[in-house]
């Protein structure tokens, strides 16, 4: 049996595979407990300390994703959902509490999960090709498998012949996919998205999300998406956890029982976002 141990006081340490299955019980019931969970979030703390104050950012925080589970977070602003996902990401050291990816606790970033930011987060000096290509050439692949992957990437995210323009010359909407082409290069297991469509206008995020749903199916990733619209959760998730504040934690899951592709003006999907919408705390607009 593996056993993990950092010796770090305040973590929890001789985490197991037993563990594991304990805590999906906890998490998310007896229709889970005979799986074994491609990320197991499990009593996740996260505090932050200074000399004039100390931020309880995350509180106990539990939950399980699946594999090829397309799951969102959404939660007032301040709830913690960004710490929440780069804690996944290995970018966050917990306080207490562990992730588990593949039963194995997460000690930092790795190739398994592929990482997309609100901010693009494109080199403007390098083309789309070499943005593409940079954590390929940082493996260590050869110069011909690297463009070979990066073009079928552009291909699948809809940019073919832009292999050779600089972000400077793409529209956001175009940078957000050069983004995400980036991120799967790699071929990670899991692809976690922190409001990556949160910078570009309300038609090119219906878009986005169209596409992003094409190439989930297409991949089969098993994917966890960051977002403060209500709507844009239920369109794309499987299950929608709702974070409350003050601090971080999750209050509820709900499980969105709709096919796809699925229609904002439908009874059903009304129900849902009202439904999302009145655990958050309320409130008329998506955005919070």
């Amino acid at each position: 049996m593996a056993r993990v141990s950092d010796g770090e006081p305040g973590r929890t340490d001789d985490y197991t595979t037993d563990d594991c299955t304990t805590a999906t019980e906890r998490a998310d019931g007896a229709d889970r407990a005979n799986e074994t969970p491609v990320v197991l979030v499990d009593g996740v703390s996260k505090r932050y300390e200074s000399e004039r104050q100390s931020v309880q950012a995350l509180d106990d925080v539990r939950f399980t994703v699946e594999t090829g589970e397309f799951v969102c977070l959404v939660g007032p602003s301040g709830c913690g959902k960004t710490t929440l996902l780069r804690a996944v990401a290995g970018l966050e050291t917990p306080t207490n509490g562990a992730v588990v990816v593949d039963g194995e606790r997460v000690e930092g970033p790795g190739t398994d999960r592929g990482m997309v930011f609100q901010e693009y987060g494109l080199f403007p000096w390098l083309t789309v090709q070499e943005n593409v290509c940079f954590g390929l050439e940082r493996q260590g692949m050869a110069r011909e498998a690297c463009d070979n992957r990066c073009y079928e990437m552009l291909d699948l995210v809809g940019l073919d012949g832009f292999a050779d323009a600089y972000p400077k010359e793409l529209s956001g909407g175009m940078k957000q996919r050069v983004a995400v082409a980036r991120a799967l290069a790699v071929d990670p297991e899991i692809l976690l998205l922190d409001e990556p469509f949160g910078s570009v206008d309300a038609r090119t995020r219906e878009r986005l999300q169209n596409e992003l749903l094409d190439i989930w199916r297409t991949t089969e990733k098993t994917t966890l998406f960051v977002t403060h619209e209500v709507d844009e959760a239920v369109v794309l998730g499987d299950r929608v956890l709702v974070m409350g504040a003050d601090p971080g934690r999750v209050v509820e899951t709900v499980d969105v029982d709709l096919p796809r592709p699925r229609s904002r003006t439908d009874e059903a999907f009304v129900a849902y976002t009202e439904r999302v919408r009145s655990l958050i705390g309320g409130g008329t607009t998506d955005r919070f």
